[in-house]
C-alpha cells in the first residue's frame, strides 16, 4: 500500500467483479495533509486515483500500473476533515487478449461527486 494509514478500507463489495463498491476512511490526521494544505486540507488527486488503482489490486490480488488514463475529472475538493468517508464505485472491463483492466469509477458520498475516472490498469 503506497499510502499508508490513509484510509482504511470499511466496506467492500466484489461479489460482481464487474461492478465494484468500496467504502473508504480517510485518515484526517495523516502526514500528507500537513503540506496539502496547512490549515486547509485537501486530499490530493494523485491520491484519488491511488486509492482507485489500491481498491483493485485488492480485489484482484496483484500488482496493477496505470497504463492509460482517458478521462479525469475532479468535480469537488476532498476536505477530509468534512469528507471523511467517500465511496468509489467501479465498472470494470477484462481485455484479457491485451491484459487490461478498463476501469470506470466515480467517487462520491451520499449526492456529493467528488472524482470521475476512465482508464485502463495492466499488471506489473
Amino acid at each position: 500500500m503506497l499510502l499508508k494509514d490513509f484510509y482504511t478500507i470499511v466496506e467492500l463489495d466484489s461479489s460482481d467483479k464487474e461492478n465494484i463498491k468500496a467504502i473508504i476512511d480517510l485518515n484526517k490526521k495523516h502526514e500528507i495533509y500537513g503540506g496539502h494544505f496547512p490549515g486547509n486540507p485537501i486530499v490530493p488527486g494523485v491520491c484519488l486515483t491511488q486509492l482507485i488503482k489500491e481498491v483493485i489490486e485488492n480485489v484482484e490480488n496483484k500488482a496493477l500500473q496505470l497504463s492509460y488514463a482517458s478521462n479525469i475529472k475532479f468535480m469537488a475538493v476532498v476536505n477530509p476533515e468534512i469528507n471523511t468517508r467517500l465511496q468509489i464505485d467501479l465498472k470494470m472491463k477484462y481485455d484479457t487478449e491485451q491484459n487490461l483492466i478498463k476501469v470506470n469509477s466515480v467517487t462520491h458520498f451520499n449526492d456529493q461527486v467528488f472524482y470521475k475516472f476512465s482508464g485502463n490498469f495492466k499488471a506489473k
